[in-house]
């Protein structure tokens, strides 16, 4: 029996309505689509509901769940409320989706229309409708746009979570938010301001000024939350300073989000900006601090900037980005020392870890005699000496032949569903028996092809871990051969990303007399797994 699958998802409009009182979309769509199915006689298995808002694919994990089992066939069709609720991100996912429904020759059927992606006609409206659905897209997030600066301009506070020191509240008599501050959030605020711009408070009476990582500490030892995370860091400090929201001023795009391609994969930045460059209006909210006082922290901070990174500046650390801290999970740093002679350390930069330093260049070392003994038991692992690969081994067969088995119980499950319906059109069978009977050879049906899109999943990675293989282990000899040869650390980085993830690193305690001060734990993940 054909099997059906209903995919939900809400728009924009459909938010905006039920902020009228217009009900529940999901609800009223699902009851939609559930009458069309037993209207047309089409046996639906699934709902998909798309519970978040998203405008890309990889936004939404139902529309993930629903395409990759509309890839493996799994699907007669798809009942959708319109076409455009498929997907509305740019032409990658469009692309996607449009071939996953032709390729599995999976029908998308709506109230008004079953599209046929095999049809050459109903292909180029299918498409058509994916096109004007980005077009409407864009059109709603220029709207979005356009309102969310004119808040801005009338000094509304338009951010979806408010900054440290502030509760977000809304405005009376009209729509927008503003801001009010904390009853003890905003106390810890002018302390910060206090300690950077005057400073601590000494036993004589004098004061000294302390920097950003000493305030982040010293309010880790009083034990103040930080908004997020469990501890303060020191960009934290340094941007609470440097927030023109606590003299009273809205800020917006400051760290505005700009998206990249670097080896095909689109990432996104979000840099900091300088003043000029955002849009700063006053703002409907009461300041923390007075201006003289922020005017001190900024003339204090452009003293001591932070150290710039950008495409001018080299690359010091040939580990950079891959050394993680063993404790706290964050990324590990170079720290240089301006003493002549002195080695440069590996650092975790989170304050309040006690993960403990060493010498970046034995760390260096070790990781990669690591990387050249991992290398030997992996070539002995996969047996490369050997005549046969990967499609000769054992469980590879058994995978095959289990394969070619669930194919020959589907041919053997549907010639049976195919007699169930014969007899009963000859009138063998009552409406009962031919609806228990042919639903449970479906289930059997649905089961086999759930097993077989498992199994079939697992040979295609093995396929492509072999294909990894011949590729990753002439790039790790290749490192281990020509690494201190390369001209500069950022050749080094370079390659040693080709072949690994990551490196864990964990220290426990200092050097000493009766401890070597290089006793440390390394774990590799080179980017191919072994073979289980």
């Amino acid at each position: 029996m054909e099997q059906y699958a209903i995919y939900l998802r809400k728009s924009r409009k459909d938010d905006e309505a039920e902020l009228r009182g217009e009900g529940n979309t999901l609800k009223r769509h699902r009851d939609t689509l559930v009458a069309l199915a037993e209207q047309q006689g089409l046996y639906v298995a699934r709902v998909f509901e798309e519970m978040v808002s998203g405008d890309t694919v990889e936004a939404r994990p139902e529309m993930q769940n629903l395409l990759r089992e509309v890839e493996s066939g799994m699907w007669t069709g798809v009942l959708v409320m319109e076409v455009e609720r498929l997907a509305r991100g740019d032409t990658k996912d469009q692309g996607r989706v449009a071939q996953a429904f032709k390729y599995s020759e999976t029908l998308i059927i709506t109230p008004q229309k079953t599209f046929d992606p095999t049809n050459e006609f109903d292909e180029e409206y299918f498409e058509f409708g994916l096109f004007m659905s980005r077009r409407e897209l864009k059109t709603i997030t220029r709207r979005l746009q356009r309102g969310r600066m004119d808040s801005i301009k009338e000094g509304k506070y338009v951010a979806s979570s408010p900054p440290y020191g502030y509760t977000r509240v809304k405005l009376e008599g009209e729509k927008g938010w503003t801001l009010e501050p904390h009853p003890e959030q905003a106390d810890i605020v002018r302390l910060i301001y206090q300690w950077y711009t005057l400073g601590v408070k000494q036993v004589d009476g004098s004061h000294e000024r302390i920097g950003v990582t000493l305030i982040a500490r010293k309010l880790n030892k009083m034990k103040i939350p930080p908004q997020k995370g469990e501890a303060w860091a020191s960009t934290s400090i340094r941007d609470i300073l440097i927030n023109p929201v606590y003299i009273g001023m809205v800020r917006w795009n400051w760290r505005p989000h700009k998206k990249k391609m670097a080896h095909g994969d689109i990432f996104i930045e979000r840099p900091r900006l300088a003043v000029e460059d955002c849009v700063l209006v006053k703002g409907r909210h009461e300041g923390i601090i007075d201006p003289t006082v922020f005017e001190m922290a900024q003339e204090n901070i452009n003293k001591n900037p932070p150290r710039p990174v950008g495409e001018k500046y080299t690359t010091k650390n040939p580990w950079a980005g891959l050394i993680v801290c063993g404790k706290c999970g964050n990324k590990m740093t170079r720290r240089p020392y301006n003493k002549n002679g002195y080695p440069d350390t590996l650092l975790c930069q989170n304050i309040s870890c006690n993960n403990v330093s060493s010498h970046l260049a034995v760390v260096g070392q070790r990781i990669l005699e690591a990387l050249g003994d991992w290398l030997i038991g992996y070539k002995l692992e996969w047996d490369l000496s050997g005549k046969s690969g990967h499609k000769m081994d054992n469980q590879y067969i058994i995978k095959q032949k289990a394969l070619a088995n669930l194919d020959k119980e589907l041919t053997a499950l549907q010639k049976r569903l195919d007699g169930i319906h014969n007899r009963f059109e000859e009138g063998s069978y009552s409406k009962e028996i031919f609806l228990e009977r042919s639903h449970k050879v479906n289930e059997q049906i649905g089961e086999i092809k759930r097993d077989r899109a498992a199994l079939e999943t697992g040979l295609q990675l093995e396929d492509m871990l072999e294909k990894t293989r011949t590729a990753i282990v002439p790039s790790v000899e290749k490192l281990l051969e020509v690494y201190h040869e390369l001209p500069t650390a950022g050749a080094k980085n370079d390659m040693l990303k080709e072949v690994l993830e990551k490196v864990v690193y964990t220290k426990e305690t200092k050097g000493s007399k009766t401890r070597p001060a290089h006793t440390f734990e390394i774990v590799l993940y080179p980017k191919l797994p072994m073979k289980s």
